[in-house]
């Protein structure tokens, strides 16, 4: 089962994929808006490519936590996701994302261009990252790696 993970702008949508066991987060593409219905027969088409089964999609609040027009907005792109893909869409709070993958970007010495295509696909990870991280099963207290014997 794999989840993706969706930054949706107003002129973009940025997309990545969990892996098959829902661990890790990787970026997919980023996808240019034209028109609700081309973006949703994009979306299908990545879905029925990478074998989706959940989507969460970046919930953009403000820092105090209320919710503003492009909160909004999300919330209504969401319903209409769902519906028109047949699958969950689950919102995640999508606060400083951007920032994170912009400090990332430029911590990795990468230009101004090649920030501006990956931006949103970085962004997208890391709302999918975190929904994994916060959806993880707890690991049992009483493992010691080091008592693993590969032979027993």
């Amino acid at each position: 089962m794999r989840t993706f993970g969706l930054d949706y702008g107003t002129k973009t949508i940025g997309v990545a994929v969990s892996d098959g066991l829902g661990l890790t987060a990787q970026t997919v593409t980023t996808v240019r808006r034209t028109s609700l219905k081309a973006d949703l027969a994009e979306l299908s088409r990545l879905v029925k490519e990478y074998e989706v089964t959940r989507i969460v999609l970046g919930l953009p609040l403000n820092m105090n936590g209320s919710e503003g027009p492009r909160a909004e907005a999300s919330r209504r792109f969401a319903d209409v996701l769902g519906q028109s893909l047949g699958l969950p869409v689950e919102l995640w709070d999508e606060r400083l994302s951007t920032v994170a993958a912009q400090r990332t970007l430029l911590e990795a010495d990468v230009s101004r261009a090649k920030r501006r295509e990956v931006i949103d696909q970085l962004a997208a990870q890391f709302i999918l990252q975190g929904w994994l991280d916060a959806h993880r099963a707890p690991v049992d207290e009483g493992y010691d790696p080091d008592d693993y014997d590969p032979e027993a």
